[in-house]
This record gives C-alpha cells, sequence and structure tokens, in this order.
C-alpha cells in the first residue's frame, strides 16, 4: 500500500479501552482532520451477524452472509459512517452481544478484505485521523505517523465497567492478538504512550507535539 502524498494519514492503534477513540476524534477535531472508526466497522458487521443469527465462530457461515451484505462507508460532519443493507446500526454497536462477539468477527480474515479496502478509500480525498487495531502495520504501514495508546488492564477494565461493559479485557487481548489476520502489535515506528495516568487532552498533546518534531506541518493549530 503507497501512502498518497498529497493527504496525511496518523495512525492510532491500541487494545480494548485504551482510550484510543477518544484520542483520535479529539486529535482530529483538532487538527481539523477526518476520523475514521474503524472499530465502528467491525462492531457494524458484528451487529449484522448477531441479527441475522449467524454463528460468529463459524467463519464458513460469516463469509456466506457478508455474499449476501452491502456495506457502505461515508462521512457525516467529519466522521465516518458506515451503513449494513441500508441500515445505520450505530445505536446499537455497544450492546452486549457485539461486544461479546466483534472479536471473533474480526478474525475472519475475508472480513478484513472487504473492509480494508473501504477504509484506505477515505484517503483519497481527505487528510485523516484512522483508529484500530491495525492501522499502522496493515492498513496504513507506509504513514510515518503511527501512534500506538496503551494502558494498564486493570485501568482499562475500570473505563470498561465505568461503560458498563463487562467483557473481559485479557480475553479481548488474547483474541486481537493471536489471530491470524492482522492481529494486534505494537508498529515498529510507532509512538507507544501509555494513558493509564493521562487525561485525553494530555495524550492528545503529547501526539501533537511528536508530529511537530516529525515535521508535519500544523500551521497555527
Amino acid at each position: 500500500m503507497t501512502v498518497d502524498p498529497s493527504h496525511v494519514i496518523i495512525a492510532i492503534d491500541g487494545p480494548a479501552a485504551s482510550g484510543k477513540s477518544s484520542v483520535a476524534r479529539a486529535l482530529a477535531r483538532k487538527l481539523r482532520y477526518v476520523y475514521i472508526n474503524t472499530g465502528a466497522m467491525y462492531r457494524a458487521v458484528t451487529w449484522h451477524a448477531v441479527e441475522q443469527q449467524v454463528p460468529t465462530l463459524e467463519p464458513d457461515k460469516v463469509v456466506a452472509l457478508l455474499a449476501d451484505t452491502h456495506i457502505v462507508c461515508g462521512l457525516s460532519q467529519m466522521e465516518s459512517t458506515i451503513t449494513i443493507n441500508g441500515i445505520d446500526p450505530t445505536p446499537f454497536l455497544s450492546e452486549e452481544a457485539v461486544n461479546r462477539n466483534v472479536s471473533n468477527i474480526a478474525t475472519v480474515p475475508e472480513v478484513r478484505r472487504l473492509l480494508v479496502p473501504l477504509q484506505r478509500e477515505y484517503l483519497a480525498d481527505h487528510d485523516i485521523v484512522m483508529e484500530g487495531r491495525d492501522i499502522g502495520s496493515a492498513v496504513f504501514p507506509e504513514t510515518p505517523y503511527k501512534f500506538y495508546i496503551d494502558a494498564s488492564a486493570e485501568v482499562r477494565a475500570l473505563r470498561r465497567a465505568r461503560q458498563g461493559l463487562q467483557d473481559s479485557i485479557v480475553a479481548r487481548d488474547k483474541i486481537d492478538s493471536t489471530r491470524r489476520a492482522s492481529p494486534l502489535i505494537i508498529a515498529e515506528d510507532a509512538h507507544v504512550i501509555d494513558s493509564s495516568n493521562l487525561t485525553v487532552e494530555g495524550v492528545v498533546g503529547e501526539i501533537f507535539g511528536r508530529l511537530k518534531q516529525k515535521g508535519l506541518p500544523l500551521g497555527e493549530l
């Protein structure tokens, strides 16, 4: 994948509840870039599978479902959107069934082969901040602007509990880091930030400073 030199891609990766989504959204707003939430895309497919009562641990059945699924990725107010067969699943993406099954869906190579090209299309017309688990390692490995947001397992579990979510952080980490298709890893040239004791603004500030050091033109921001 060759990065379009006319547009900037900032990759934000990290495990569940590391704070990467909040950080990526805040950074995109600060830079006036488009914010792309790839996790929402995998959650949308998961929601669809759950709604259609497709077992997420049976890849063949997931692949069969995809063959009859129309996915459209777009933009609204500088943030990514997704529809599944014309339906906006956003209100359902944090449901317990989705939380419980999303890592299973993300392990299916055909799901990633379907979604990654849709993710890359955003760069054709926009400067973007994209967050996920494989952005710097697989989706845009050539971007020089890679960040990996982490936090201790205890802090991440507490954050999930505050959101009313009870899924196991340890289990999610194991599935995400051991899957065959684009596992969760820290890209060699990524700048790692531990958000355990930092606010969102603190992490954004550290990223902003790093971008300046790398020579990204930031104007009067």
